[in-house]
């Protein structure tokens, strides 16, 4: 039998999203502590703390996919989500967040990405949110972390430092990423890329991550992945 109606959304409905964002809002409290305790840590190396919001924010949308969250609950959740980034980015009210010195509208882009990645596919595709959202979570993330301290040869782009192991990083956890999706789609019956597809994808993601200026990376690198995943998905 179905839950008690009220206004044509069932008190079962209301269970389940509430259920969905309070898992989501205690995952981030978990991130937010970790890179506050970093921050606390180290304060010498801010990078560190941003990361860690960084990639610990790409699971909220496995989370979501897993409990079910509506997509007018995601939406409107992942909007007010950029709209804050976009007021910390302005007044530092969590410096772990944004405690670094380059300029970079990065945090905020991340939120634009993942708002724009639910408007159009989400929940009728949550593998290709998942595909955007995830490569720019930990290939970017990861990237960010190794480049700076693993000694390589580096270039410069648009004023941007790139390296060789942070190149390589990016690449190669894309299509570490975008292999375990794949798996994940496959067991489910679902369709996906094949591997060769998977392989540019991951290599498209890491020539984008190249022209990361002011941090729009993470605006183009999750829309071009999840664009190419949703084109390239064959039975």
């Amino acid at each position: 039998m179905g839950g008690v109606t009220t206004g044509g959304v069932t008190m079962d409905w209301w269970g389940r999203q509430s259920i969905g964002v309070l898992a989501v809002l205690v995952w981030l409290t978990l991130v937010a502590s970790i890179s506050l305790a970093i921050r606390a840590r180290w304060p010498e190396r801010g990078e560190w703390s941003r990361k860690v919001v960084h990639i610990g924010a790409g699971p909220v949308v496995l989370i979501a996919w897993a409990l079910g969250i509506d997509r007018w609950v995601a939406l409107p959740t992942a909007a007010l989500a950029t709209l804050l980034a976009a007021v910390n980015h302005r007044r530092r009210l969590l410096p772990g967040v944004e405690d670094i010195d380059r300029a970079s509208y990065g945090t905020v882009a991340y939120g634009a990405s993942i708002s724009l990645l639910l408007l159009v596919w989400w929940p009728w595709e949550p593998l290709v949110v998942a595909s955007g959202v995830l490569v720019m979570a930990f290939a970017d993330g990861l990237a960010g972390l190794l480049g700076p301290e693993v000694a390589s040869p580096s270039w410069q782009i648009l004023g941007q430092r790139r390296s060789l192991v942070g190149t390589a990083t990016m690449a190669l956890t894309s299509l570490a990423v975008l292999l375990a999706l794949a798996a994940l789609a496959g067991a489910a019956g679902q369709p996906v890329p094949t591997p060769a597809a998977l392989v540019g994808i991951a290599l498209a993601a890491a020539l984008l991550e190249q022209v990361a200026v002011g941090g729009l990376d993470n605006l183009t690198v999750p829309l071009a992945v999840a664009w190419l995943w949703s084109q390239l998905m064959v039975a």
